[in-house]
């Protein structure tokens, strides 16, 4: 099944990169595109319900706007939610989030499992940065917030790194970039390096399957195969996007 959640405003919801934690507006109208958002996830059958912790999700916010070094980034408040809510429902053991950059991509997935915004417990949080100083950064980020080491940064190739992971992998976060101009139409490599990890209700989160489609095409075209997955929903909520699918 491939569907697509279109907010009524997401063309004229926009952030200025380098001011993440500015308020864009009121608390109740993000929650409600967010909300509309899960419903069609729910009714996908992507996720099984859409049942967060509001609470537990602000003080998440509160502790990466107050710990986090975030010299820019392109995940919007409303995004930002929108992966917290996915990985607390889903709760997967294992998540690897590629191209993560300071971080703050990789903890609005991750915090649904460890800091101030824990729900559930992992076993195995792993963000890939390919630039070393930016890896650095990034684990000093999220060292603030889990210093019990569950959530971690490689500095490694997003391709090689699921190729050689040693088991399932339940959650699968693309925002990575290759080289010249292959650009974001690196997702389709690194989704086929995990195909043998992935498994029946493994989700994949695609960023930028807006502003980013035509790069992102044959990725698209590969998780709205119903071949290859059950379900797949194009998420609108801002200008950049969110393709969330279901293996």
């Amino acid at each position: 099944m491939v569907a697509e959640y279109r907010a009524d405003d997401w063309h004229s919801y926009h952030m200025d990169y380098r001011r993440p934690h500015d308020a864009l507006e009121p608390l109740e109208k993000e929650m409600q595109v967010v909300n509309e958002a899960l419903n069609v996830l729910r009714e996908t059958g992507i996720i099984p319900h859409r049942e967060y912790d509001h609470q537990r999700f602000l003080a998440f916010r509160r502790a990466v706007a107050e710990e986090f070094e975030i010299p820019w980034t392109a995940i919007t408040p409303r995004m930002q939610r929108l992966l917290y809510a996915i990985n607390a429902i889903v709760q997967p053991k294992v998540m690897i989030a590629a191209g993560v950059f300071c971080g703050n991509t990789f903890i609005s997935n991750a915090g649904a499992a460890v800091g101030a915004g824990a729900c559930y417990t992992a076993e195995d949080l792993v963000g890939v940065e390919i630039k070393p100083e930016e890896a650095e950064r990034a684990e000093r980020n999220v060292r603030r917030l889990d210093p019990s080491g569950v959530a971690r940064i490689v500095a490694a190739d997003a391709v090689d790194v699921v190729a050689r992971y040693h088991g399932p992998i339940d959650l699968l976060y693309l925002d990575a970039d290759g080289d010249g101009r292959r650009g974001k139409g690196i997702y389709l490599d690194i989704v086929e390096a995990a195909l043998d990890k992935l498994h029946p209700g493994s989700v994949l989160l695609a960023h930028n399957s807006v502003n980013c489609a035509e790069m992102l095409r044959h990725d698209l075209d590969f998780v709205r195969d119903g071949s290859h997955c059950r379900a797949s929903v194009n998420v609108i909520l801002d200008g950049e996007g969110l393709e969330v699918s279901l293996i």
